[in-house]
């Protein structure tokens, strides 16, 4: 298995329990949303350039989730849906997990895989090399 890092410095493909996931940090931006928006692109191209398919986790702690960041977000999930088989969301309080899933509806994009929103990271990374 070869490994690489993501712009941001994630491992990909990373190694939890016998799987493998891909991990995006999207946290401490705080307000700075030119930073996390650039953090996104980078990402994003990152990923276009790969042809797997693996269960992902976000984290948004400690960032200001702004509208115009959720939208880019969910466009870019969108945009790169192939190559997601489960998505975990973690850091995001109840009020911006209601915004995601509103803005989503809103913008009828559909998503083929099951998206989970979590509060403590291993919970969520340990449900994303789950079978079920």
């Amino acid at each position: 298995m070869t490994l690489q890092k993501s712009p941001g410095g994630s491992l990909f493909p990373y190694p939890y329990k016998g799987g493998e996931l891909f991990g995006l940090h999207f946290g401490s931006f705080h307000a700075n949303e030119e930073g996390l928006l650039a953090r996104m692109g980078a990402e994003e191209a990152f990923i276009a350039g790969t042809h797997r398919q693996l269960p992902w986790w976000i984290d948004f702690y400690e960032t200001k989730l702004t509208d115009r960041v959720l939208i880019e977000f969910l466009n870019s999930i969108y945009r790169l849906r192939d190559h997601i088989t489960k998505l975990a969301i973690v850091g995001c309080s109840r009020r911006d997990q209601n915004r995601i899933t509103r803005l989503r509806k809103k913008r009828d994009l559909q998503f083929p895989m099951e998206i989970r929103f979590y509060d403590d990271p291993e919970i969520a990374k340990t449900w994303l090399v789950s079978e079920f």
